[in-house]
């Protein structure tokens, strides 16, 4: 994804101890270094130790960070001591970057409160984050009120705020694709482009129609036809699988792939039941499996919405997700149930490498040669982060539900991908989903980001998130 790249703040109150913000730079970049985060950040020919402690050095910082806007995605408002809040808060709104911020302060030491090593840090943060609010600038905290930069926990926070910001601005610009109409019998999946091209998020279309003359045009030597069709060879256990449907797979999925291309799409939500295995013989699953599985999501049943938290996850983890359902109870356990879809799910999800197999479910209706592609298998165990994105239109609002839970290994057969997972008072999950009359499709991702994910789509976005704890 890239390396990250962060302004930096560095306050300061000029009648503490100078050497406090010459300490507390080395410190900062000392950290940014290791994590592998550029900096932007005043020098010290800007102004003493490259903080901004007043308001011509605030001028100075905000000119840096304009310079920069492109690359910058966040900014850390480090505090070494007290600060000086004002020229800290203009310098955030002068810059215009509309961006997350973390405020760090730095913890004094009990064994040197006196005139020469006193920080006053825990009261300046409450002084910067009042300024910030009276400049309506977002922002957000540390775990702990005071904490050292080169802690565990500051390092922690800076991770998480990292990925927020990956959130946000993957998400201000994103452009959908979206390949085929609704299903009829998907209500479900209805959703305001109108809403998300408001939130920035734009959706581009195209019909099925369109991609199957696309597909009767491409040649059968075709060099990225070929090369598709060597990928996704390697991709699966395609034993069984009759030639003639890997390549109508492979066609699929040269067209979708040059189209998306074509128009800087980032990810898809495809028209499958039963469009694509009546009138083409195959299902989109391993194309779709294949995009997820290379950061690029791809939904079923043009759910838009569950593409939405998809990416996301995707931008605050760095790895695939997925789109299932909720779909069983577990036994008698009430916080157990189990995800399954037919599948597309991404190869990184399985344990092993998945089988290539065809759709129980509409074989019947339509024929099992029509319904090739599945990617058949259990996910690992692991622990996961799910979200759930909806627009409602008749509030006019984003609205999100999220939360962390855990894949088991608890024993089960059954068809598609499939497997066991665990959340901490699942019931009152379900009970808030029924209730607000989200839907049955969940975006999943094998990581742990439902806070910086919360963070970034409720404080930063302005959407109305729950995020469900035990």
């Amino acid at each position: 994804m890239g390396q990250p790249t962060l302004g930096i703040i560095i306050g300061n109150r000029g009648f503490f101890p100078t050497e406090l913000c010459e300490e507390g730079r080395a410190k900062i970049l000392k950290v940014f270094e290791e994590e592998g985060i550029k900096p932007i950040v005043l020098s010290e020919e800007d102004s003493p130790f490259g903080t901004t402690e007043d308001f011509a050095a605030a001028r100075k910082c905000a000119d840096l960070f304009r310079a920069n806007r492109d690359d910058i995605i966040g900014v850390v408002v480090t505090l070494p001591n007290f600060g000086e809040e004002g020229p800290i808060a203009s310098a955030l709104r002068w810059a215009e970057l509309n961006v997350p911020v973390l405020i760090q302060a730095t913890p004094d030491n009990v064994n040197f409160m006196t005139i020469k090593h006193r920080r006053d840090s825990f009261c300046g943060k409450m002084s910067t984050c009042n300024n910030l609010k009276q400049f309506g600038i977002k922002y957000s905290l540390t775990t702990l009120h005071t904490v050292d930069p080169e802690s565990e926990s500051f390092r922690k926070d800076l991770r998480n705020f990292v990925a927020t910001c990956r959130v946000v601005k993957g998400l201000k610009h994103a452009r959908l694709g979206m390949i085929g109409a609704r299903p009829a019998a998907f209500n479900t999946v209805r959703f305001s482009e109108k809403l998300f091209e408001r939130a920035g998020i734009s959706v581009d279309t195209i019909d099925l129609s369109e991609v199957f003359g696309r597909i009767e045009r491409l040649k059968n030597d075709d060099p990225a036809l070929v090369a598709k069709l060597d990928t996704m060879k390697a991709y699966l256990n395609i034993k069984g699988v009759p030639s003639e449907a890997l390549v109508k797979m492979a066609k699929f999925g040269t067209v979708v792939d040059q189209w998306m291309e074509a128009e800087g799409l980032i990810a898809s939500a495809v028209q499958c039941w039963t469009a694509i295995e009546e009138y083409y013989g195959v299902v989109p699953c391993t194309m779709m499996s294949m995009m997820s599985n290379n950061l690029m999501p791809s939904a079923c049943e043009t759910d838009i919405a569950g593409v939405v938290g998809m990416s996301a996850m995707v931008f605050a983890s760095g790895k695939p997700s997925a789109l299932a359902d909720w779909n069983n109870n577990y036994g008698d356990d009430p916080n157990k149930g189990v995800l399954f879809h037919c599948s597309n799910l991404p190869k990184d999800f399985f344990a092993e490498t998945p089988n290539m197999d065809y759709q129980e479910i509409i074989a019947g209706t339509v024929g099992k040669n029509n319904t090739y592609g599945t990617v058949v298998g259990r996910v690992k165990a692991a622990p996961f982060t799910y979200t759930r994105v909806s627009t409602d239109d008749f509030e006019g609002k984003i609205k999100v539900y999220l939360g962390e839970g855990t894949l088991t290994k608890d024993p089960l057969q059954t068809f598609g991908g499939y497997g066991v997972f665990e959340i901490p008072n699942l019931q009152g999950l379900l009970h808030y989903i029924c209730e607000n009359g989200f839907e049955h499709h969940i975006a999943v991702n094998i990581s742990q980001v439902a806070d910086a994910v919360s963070e970034a789509l409720g404080k930063y976005l302005g959407w109305d998130v729950y995020h469900h704890k035990a």
